[in-house]
């Protein structure tokens, strides 16, 4: 444990500086080829749930601190910690003195002291804390002050519901190759091998239990592939069909990008700024027996990669803050700040005004983003449409709401779907 405690502090301590989750974890894992696979799989649980759980990590910690530490990897050998005591099953006396045994080698004078009195004062009180240490939102649901008053100012009746959910394991859901195979047979084949699922919608599979996709029947051989629900929505809504040439404008990994050449046999353009990611998109492509002409290249610039041929469908599916995905991320809450949101919304205008004029007359353009944030979403489609007379915003298939917020079927996604005369 002594490996596992110490690496997630490293970890931890990385992250809450400024750097992403899992490009910490994979610099650390690489750093230390020795981990076996089980101490990889806890330091990863314990940076996630720390992650999760931090808000509240932090407000037990600062009732059971004096006065502020000045030792920031004591701190973060205490945050990890106290969320090993709080949730995990691990023993207590394993956690306290293992965390004692890590502080004696990382902390400055009398960190072993410190750090075993505040974790054992906090198993002795930890009923009390629960209550007494939450003062306020930010703490009881683990996010940044500001994040808490947006989603009670745009959701009145559910901001409490989607915070809730933000803060759950996600679920993991499968996207069946109808290339490969039915959705039938596949849920057949999953059961053939122990492996609990329900069927969710068209080619959605939702596993009970996730399992590791090297468990999955056929995953190598392009079958199958690992996608939320909500994310699988954007192919079904750009109504799809042979022959049409489709430039998905931010393609990476390349989720979406397969799913639509899944659907339908059209002349596909994956586009993404992004060449190590774009080696995720041919990856995909790959596994999953399909092609697609990857291009390297700005959607917000299209002179720099475009031929001139206009596009029948075009999937925008922008950067944003990603605040319908924390679940998955929960580095991202803590990563962001507020005037992140108006500077994505900035981004995410340019690269709708460069796209309008590469659709084609009677195409469909399906703006998207993993987004719950209204400045990023409908209010980014209506000063669209107001700086576009020549748009129309179509009703979604099905009846589907724009506005998709995180619960136990998918993430939290927007779609709008813009039509050109």
């Amino acid at each position: 444990m002594l490996a596992i405690q110490r690496g997630a502090m490293q970890v931890i301590s990385q992250v809450l500086t400024g750097h992403n989750l899992n490009e910490v974890l994979a610099r650390h894992f690489r750093s230390y080829p020795k981990l076996e696979p089980a101490e990889r799989a806890a330091i990863q649980d314990i940076c996630y749930g720390t992650l999760r759980h931090l808000g509240q990590l932090r407000a037990y910690l600062r009732a059971l601190l004096l006065k502020p530490l000045s030792d920031r990897q004591l701190e973060f050998l205490l945050l990890i910690s106290l969320y090993q005591l709080a949730y995990t099953r691990a023993a207590p006396y394993a956690i306290v003195d293992h965390a004692v045994r890590v502080a004696e080698k990382v902390g400055t004078g009398g960190g072993k002291g410190l750090v075993n009195a505040i974790l054992r004062n906090f198993l002795r009180r930890r009923d009390e804390l629960a209550t007494s240490a939450i003062r306020n939102d930010a703490d009881r649901y683990s996010y940044p002050a500001w994040w808490v008053r947006l989603l009670r100012d745009t959701y009145p009746d559910d901001w409490q519901a989607i915070l809730e959910a933000s803060n759950t394991h996600p679920p993991m859901t499968l996207r069946v190759n109808p290339r490969r195979t039915t959705t039938a047979d596949y849920l057949r084949l999953l059961a053939e091998h122990g492996i609990a699922a329900r069927h969710i919608a068209d080619e959605a599979i939702q596993l009970l239990e996730p399992v590791p996709v090297s468990r999955l029947p056929n995953f190598a051989e392009g079958w199958v592939s690992v996608q939320d629900y909500g994310a699988q929505l954007a192919a079904r809504l750009l109504d799809l069909h042979d022959g049409l040439r489709v430039l998905d404008a931010c393609a990476a990994p390349g989720g979406k990008t397969c799913h639509m050449l899944e659907l339908a046999d059209v002349a596909l353009t994956a586009l993404d700024h992004d060449a190590d990611r774009l080696e995720r998109v041919r990856e995909n492509l790959v596994r999953l027996g399909l092609s697609a002409e990857v291009l390297q290249g700005d959607a917000g610039q299209p002179a720099s990669w475009w031929n001139g041929q206009a596009f029948d469908r075009i999937l925008a599916d922008v950067p944003c803050s990603a605040s319908g995905v924390v679940r998955r991320h929960p580095d991202i809450k803590w990563l962001r700040r507020s005037d992140d949101i108006a500077q994505f919304a900035t981004q995410q205008a340019e690269i709708l005004d460069a796209l309008w004029p590469l659709l084609a007359p009677g195409g469909k353009l399906l703006y998207a983003t993993c987004s719950v944030f209204p400045q990023e979403n409908r209010a980014q489609v209506d000063a669209f449409l107001a700086r576009h007379p020549d748009a129309t915003l179509l009703a979604l298939p099905g009846n589907l709401e724009q506005q998709l917020t995180p619960n136990a079927r998918h993430d939290g996604f927007f779609y709008a779907l813009l039509a050109k005369p």
